[in-house]
């Protein structure tokens, strides 16, 4: 058992180093040599690309409520800082670079964005799942909108979320918008939500988009 934790642990942090090794190799400051290194030690095989780290955190979460080791399965989840950054993760991970498989979440409206960079690399595009809005949003309509402001008390968040809806902008909007422009409100709240939200689902209604990553892995 202590030889299994610290297998665990070992391909735990050594993912963590790849994964801040990939992001400076992507803004050009470093050569890529480490990450190839990292890559073939780890025995990586599949880089999920994800838009940010509200996305990250949340696939992270329904990972480990499901069991599942990724780094220890030769799977790294990778923040890319932006759906306009998918060409240059592509390249670096895909066919031309380390040749992993690429997967991932992207937005409908941003679908664009990767089938342009995902072709540009010579990367298979039928590995990504759809959002309709993103992640954020497909998370809200699974709960319901009771279910997320109760989640919203329960974190200490009742009266930011009250001087929110109070502005003109929000009334007479939806609520499932409200919600979602909430987590967008304040530095590090849609991080934290991602992971709160999904530990709240209940397994049998899991966003399909997320949900068919999962399995797909």
């Amino acid at each position: 058992m202590a030889d299994t934790r610290a297998r665990a642990d070992r391909a735990w942090a050594g993912t963590r180093a790849f994964q801040d090794e990939v992001g400076r190799w992507a803004a050009g400051a470093s050569g890529g040599d480490t990450a190839r290194e990292l890559a073939v030690a780890l025995g990586l095989r599949t880089a999920v690309l994800l838009e940010g780290p509200s996305d990250f955190a949340a696939v992270e979460s329904l990972a480990a409520r499901r069991g599942r080791d990724l780094a220890a399965e030769g799977v790294c989840v990778v923040s890319m800082g932006g759906a306009m950054s998918v060409a240059r993760y592509a390249e670096l991970l895909g066919p031309p670079g380390l040749d992993l498989r690429l997967t991932g979440l992207c937005d409908e409206r941003e679908r664009g964005f990767y089938e342009r960079g995902l072709a540009r690399a010579g990367a298979p595009q039928d590995g990504f799942f759809v959002c309709v809005a993103d992640l954020e949003d497909e998370l809200i309509r699974a709960l319901g909108t009771a279910k997320v402001e109760e989640i919203i008390r329960e974190e200490g968040d009742l009266r930011p979320w009250q001087t929110f809806l109070s502005q003109p902008a929000q009334h007479g909007r939806p609520r499932e918008q409200q919600l979602r422009r909430f987590l967008g409100t304040k530095k590090g709240r849609k991080i934290r939500y991602g992971t709160l939200l999904v530990e709240a689902l209940d397994a049998g209604r899991v966003p399909a988009p997320l949900d068919g990553l999962l399995r797909s892995l």
